[in-house]
Parts: structure tokens; C-alpha cells; sequence
């Protein structure tokens, strides 16, 4: 989904989100949700006009981006049975090629997880897009923001570009994330200038 929202940036001149959303796998998606924990559920949205939509340096509190000014990209998509995840930077050396030898994001402002960011985005958006009435099922306040140069970074202009942008996910037991140590981590990485994609695992 990281490289459909930035190849889709790119091509339209303008900006994307991908959402991130952790429910109760447990129990059937509500509307709207409750957050809980073993189903991600992520959500492509672009800007209408080319911009971001909000102006400004962003202040407290949150103000959701226009629905009406959004539209969205693909399909919504879930996956049971995995949690998000915020790891503790590798200490190996590079050159890395393993979850222990990856880059380190450093940052909280670098990464999404279960505590990361630090805090939620004061850019949020919905789903479904389009209508500014209604129920929203989903409000989506993890995200990363890609430009029309395909530039990466959490949530919006607030947060400066990073060398290293990490999404962590380990799997669970129904609503269980797995106990440490996690056994099957999965650091997904991204460059915020180039926004390459690479997959860490153990």
C-alpha cells in the first residue's frame, strides 16, 4: 500500500495518506470501530486539488482534513491476527539486511507502532471520504504523508522528513499480541526523501 500511495502521489501531482487503524479482532468491524487490538485496518486517500488540504503549521486540537477534498485510493484493507508494533532501534552494525541489522528510525516522530508516534495527528481523516456527514466508520490518526516528488513523513508537515521512516507489526493471538520476545517481528521501512520500501524480519 506504501508504494501504491506514492506511485499514485507522483503520478497525480499530488498529496497521499495511508492510514493505519488497530480493532478487536474479536468481534466484527462496528460503525464506527473501536480501537482495540489484531486487525490493521489501513485506508489510501489523495487530495482533489493537489494540496495538502490543511494550511499552516498544525496546533491542538486535531482538525479532520476535509472529506469533501479527498477521495480514496483503492480499497480499504484489513488484516487479522497482527498488532502494531513500536521495536527499539537494531544495535547491530549495517551493512543491514535482517531485523536486527536494520536501520535505526530513532525517533518517535519516525515511526508507527502501538505508542508511536508520541502523538495522534492533528490531520486525522476518515472513511469513507466524500461526504462530510454521516457516521465516519473509521478515523484514522497514524498515517504517512507522501508528496507529488513521492517524499515520505508521519502524518503531515508537522513532522520533519526523516533518513528513516519505520511501520513495526508483530502477529497475534487473537487479541494477544505475541509474548515477548517477539519471535516473528516485521519492521517495515521506508526513506523519506526517496520513500524506498523494504521489509525487516527476523
Amino acid at each position: 500500500m506504501l508504494d501504491q500511495a506514492r506511485t499514485y502521489a507522483m503520478a497525480n501531482n499530488t498529496y497521499t495518506w495511508v492510514g493505519f487503524f488497530e480493532e478487536d479482532v474479536s468481534q466484527p468491524s462496528g460503525n464506527p470501530a473501536a480501537a482495540g487490538a489484531g486487525r490493521i485496518v489501513m485506508s489510501i486517500v489523495a487530495s482533489k486539488d493537489g494540496t495538502t488540504i490543511y494550511t499552516g503549521g498544525l496546533t491542538s486540537p486535531a482538525v479532520e482534513l476535509d472529506p469533501t477534498k479527498l477521495i480514496q485510493v483503492g480499497k480499504l484493507t484489513k488484516i487479522d491476527n497482527l498488532h502494531l508494533k513500536t521495536f527499539p532501534d537494531a544495535t547491530a552494525t549495517p551493512p543491514p539486511d535482517t531485523f536486527d541489522q536494520r536501520p535505526a528510525a530513532a525517533l518517535n516522530t519516525a515511526r508507527i507502532g502501538d505508542t508511536s508516534p508520541d502523538n495522534d495527528s492533528l490531520s486525522p481523516f476518515r472513511y469513507p471520504v466524500g461526504s462530510a456527514t454521516g457516521t465516519a466508520q473509521y478515523i484514522f490518526r497514524k498515517a504517512v504523508q507522501f508528496s507529488p516528488l513521492g517524499e515520505a513523513r508521519i502524518d503531515n508537515n508537522n513532522y520533519t522528513l526523516k533518513t528513516v521512516i519505520e511501520i513495526g507489526v508483530q502477529p497475534t493471538h487473537g487479541i494477544t499480541p505475541e509474548p515477548s520476545p517477539v519471535k516473528n517481528p516485521v519492521a517495515i521501512q521506508l526513506t523519506g526523501v526517496g520513500g524506498n520500501v523494504k521489509i525487516y524480519r527476523r
